[in-house]
């Protein structure tokens, strides 16, 4: 098979090896098989565009020509021209199938059912990435940048999974694309010619031939093998072994970033799959748990929170994550004044639920439970770091049910400044008609508690609107004033409206996300299932903290603060707990009604654990961990200065060998000075001919450097003395050669231009040496251990391979 030949089969099997990212994302998997017939026509195209003599982007334009033509018989056929060509009609039919493909997308949860317009978005996009990686790889004959668009497909993959096998996937991909430099690189070096490696040295001497051809080594394919297999492993192992360094949220759950006790929290908008799950004919459980709460129906279990808004959507904020604490910091803004009863809860996760932040109820005190978990102190929620998720998880909670008065909310007092500010904030694409209809249904109330508690009734049962869960989800500024208007919806938009009018009227507020408390089983656990799954709003009050409303009718129950004269849940006797769950909590608050609130905000009150619970004992990150984590950053931030040292070490070494007087030193000196003028013009992209005598390589670095008549006259001077010492009966070495090659290297760095100047220093091609003089040594050692070892069963292990066949 000719070079181009393995080139195009490298880059099929390397695209196809990346599309294998998005199996996971859609079920079933059978549109590989198709996408695989389609890419393998499309390089067919461009392998016999090749062998006609055309210019470059040609074939690009033909191939790219038959990719419009397959998309349109396989999804528009019946619309073009003859069944075949692609007509105005035709292109409207992918476009209406692009459009509703994206909305499948957001519509459905990984792994989403194939649509016709998922269809198309998936195998659209890996015959755009084949002919891309074909154009570079192969055409214009450019394997590295082919690498992007492979990137490009494994990272949309990638930010679309659950994430539970990135790791298999990002090896195929990587595979691939070193399977695609490999082939260019035996193409490139089969264009040499047969290689030049000379005489054998006499014991004690350099070996004429290796000093002359540069040390090539015998086997540069394999070493290029055992350099990507390093490579690899590598990016496998590192991030493993580091911190947080796992990608961002993903399919709207969550994700870490980060190092140490610190790290971010970023997320996308978590509602893509809710009204999906909403509307599902099977309410699958997702969650069963045992709690010993006295108001069932009011353990909500919480997932995150949604505090900001642009206009376009709520999200969550980026916020800082932290080490899961023992026992969890005291809930902003409660104060010891309001009554506050902590429960304990067993909960147990199904392995078909798969969310990377974890249930809670509000607010949670103390988690326990396994894995990689990290804290975010704003919304009090654990997230899960390096690809943990909530399948199969077993854990307890100790959380806090807060009993506030109607007269302590009344009684709030002002929120403080930078709470007020960002959770008071409106986009200005915010319909005035939210603002005048907060006013116009607040209107008679004397303190935020009353606005609020008119809010919810408003929404909940005065205002005329109708749960439905088939109306457009929609989350921005234009759904809330259409909400308004039209009067149904389901939980979103009750909860993002009240939300929103709750902050024009000054009153901070966020929405949560999360699940109804379920359905009560006969043997005394609660089952959750998707249909469970709710959106409510959490409005703040100075010394109370953040409080839940429900204003969604015919979903949850409304809390008892917001009912006239409705007593205040207790603790019941618990449902018996799961094995090893803890003893039952206390009924009195869980710190001392002494302790002023000013004190207890700030967490001086003393331990807050229930009597029987240890309090906090985490130091921190031991000094061990720190230091070996520094000095790891400290390797890795030193490997890319490797080569430029190396480069550094090799130059001064050439160039400060003594004249000697033996011929053998003269011969030393001259090839060294020889090899670095080599070298220096490799750095600078001419790459080595070792099949050229050195009259002839000196002629074309000269031409191809674009070298000024002294800098070539001193190219010819070292390659004159190398033909001296290597075929004159006396070797003598020549005189200045130190001083020829610093006149090389500056005409060659004067004609490159600066981003050739940079890489010759920062990232020198011949520091590839190092590797070959390695792979020497090593295949050295091999032979003499053989030798040794005779016969033996290990000497036909060590031994190489013979390159003679028959």
């Amino acid at each position: 098979m000719s070079g181009r030949g393995r080139l195009t089969l490298c880059a099929f099997a390397a695209t196809l090896m990346a599309a294998g990212s998005m199996l996971p994302l859609v079920e079933p998997a059978g549109w590989i098989l198709q996408a695989a017939f389609l890419l393998a026509v499309q390089s067919g195209m461009g392998a016999l565009a090749r062998r006609v003599p055309m210019p470059r982007m040609l074939i690009v334009a033909a191939q790219t020509l038959v990719t419009l033509v397959l998309l349109t018989v396989v999804f528009a056929r019946t619309q073009a021209l003859a069944g075949v060509l692609p007509g105005p009609e035709a292109v409207q039919r992918l476009a209406d199938l692009l459009t509703s493909g994206a909305e499948d997308v957001g519509r459905y949860a990984a792994p989403a059912p194939v649509t016709d317009g998922i269809r198309l978005i998936l195998i659209g996009g890996v015959l755009l990435v084949g002919l891309a990686v074909d154009a570079l790889a192969v055409t214009f004959r450019s394997a590295a940048p082919a690498g992007l668009p492979l990137l490009a497909l494994y990272s949309v993959a990638a930010g679309l999974s659950e994430g539970g096998a990135d790791w298999l996937w990002f090896l195929l991909a990587a595979g691939g694309y070193l399977l695609l430099l490999m082939a260019e690189g035996r193409d490139r070096l089969s264009q040499w010619g047969r290689v030049f490696s000379g005489a054998t040295s006499p014991p004690g001497g350099p070996a004429v031939g290796a000093a002359f051809s540069g040390g090539r080594p015998t086997a540069p394919v394999r070493t290029g093998r055992r350099i990507g297999a390093l490579a690899l492993g590598i990016s496998l192992v590192v991030p493993a072994a580091l911190p947080a360094l796992d990608s961002g949220l993903l399919a709207g759950t969550g994700g870490t970033n980060g190092k140490g006790s610190g790290g971010t929290i970023s997320a996308v908008n978590p509602l893509v799959s809710l009204q999906n799950n909403l509307n599902q004919p099977e309410n699958r459980e997702v969650m069963s748990y045992r709690t010993n709460s006295g108001d069932p129906q009011g353990f909500y279990l919480r997932i995150l929170s949604l505090d900001q808004f642009n206009g376009r959507e709520w999200r969550p904020s980026t916020r800082r994550l932290e080490d899961v604490p023992k026992r969890l910091p005291t809930p902003e803004g409660l104060g010891a004044d309001v009554l506050a009863t902590e429960i304990r809860s067993n909960i147990s996760a199904s392995r078909s639920y798969q969310q990377t932040y974890l249930p809670l109820p509000y607010p949670a005190t103390e988690v326990r439970i396994g894995g990689r978990w990290r804290y975010e102190p704003m919304g009090r929620t654990l997230v899960g770091d390096r690809g943990e998720t909530t399948r199969g998880a077993q854990y307890q909670v100790s959380s806090l049910v807060v009993h506030p008065t109607a007269d302590q909310l009344a009684a709030a007092g002002t929120a403080p400044a930078a709470l007020q500010r960002e959770y008071t904030s409106v986009p200005d694409s915010l319909p005035k008609v939210v603002r005048q209809t907060a006013d116009r249904v607040t209107q008679g109330a004397a303190n935020n508690y009353e606005r609020a508690v008119k809010l919810q009734n408003f929404f909940a049962s005065d205002g005329g609107f109708t749960y439905d869960t088939s109306v457009n989800s929609g989350t921005g500024s234009a759904a809330i004033g259409r909400f308004l208007k039209d009067k149904r919806g389901f939980c979103v938009h009750f909860s993002f409206t009240m939300a929103a009018m709750a902050r024009t009227l000054g009153i901070p507020a966020r929405v949560a996300v999360g699940f109804t408390p379920g359905t009560a089983q006969p043997n005394g656990s609660v089952s959750v299932g998707l249909r469970d799954a709710h959106a409510w709003p959490e409005l703040y009050f100075e010394g109370i903290g953040w409080t839940r409303f429900e204003p969604t009718p015919t979903r949850g129950t409304a809390p008892s603060y917001t009912q006239s004269d409705a007593p205040a849940g207790g603790t019941s006797d618990p449902a018996r707990p799961e094995k090893g769950a803890s003893a039952a909590p206390t009924v009195a608050p869980s710190v001392s009604d002494s302790c002023p609130a000013q004190m207890r905000k700030q967490g001086e009150c003393g331990s807050s654990a229930a009597p029987g619970v240890a309090a906090p004992t985490d130091s921190g990150t031991p000094t061990g961990t720190v230091l070996g984590l520094v000095l790891a950053a400290l390797v890795i931030l030193a490997l890319p200065l490797l080569p430029m040292l190396w480069r550094v070490r090799a130059r001064r070494r050439r160039l400060s060998f003594s004249a000697g007087r033996t011929p053998a030193d003269a011969t030393a000196r001259t090839l060294a000075a020889w090899r670095e003028i080599i070298d220096t013009a490799w750095d600078h992209g001419i790459e080595p001919d070792d099949s050229q005598t050195p009259r002839k390589a000196a002629a074309r670095v000269v031409r191809l450097g674009q070298l000024g008549p002294d800098e070539a006259a001193a190219v010819h001077r070292v390659a004159g003395a190398v033909e001296q010492v290597l075929y004159a009966p006396e070797p003598r070495s020549g005189t200045g050669l130190a001083e020829d090659v610093e006149t090389v290297r500056a005409g060659l760095r004067a004609s490159a231009g600066r981003f050739a100047r940079i890489r010759a220093v920062a990232a020198p091609r011949s520091a590839v040496r190092v590797i070959w003089a390695a792979s020497d040594r090593w295949a050295a050692f091999t032979g003499r251990w053989a030798e040794r070892w005779g016969r033996g069963r290990w000497a036909g292990w060590l031994r190489r391979p013979s390159r003679q066949q028959g």
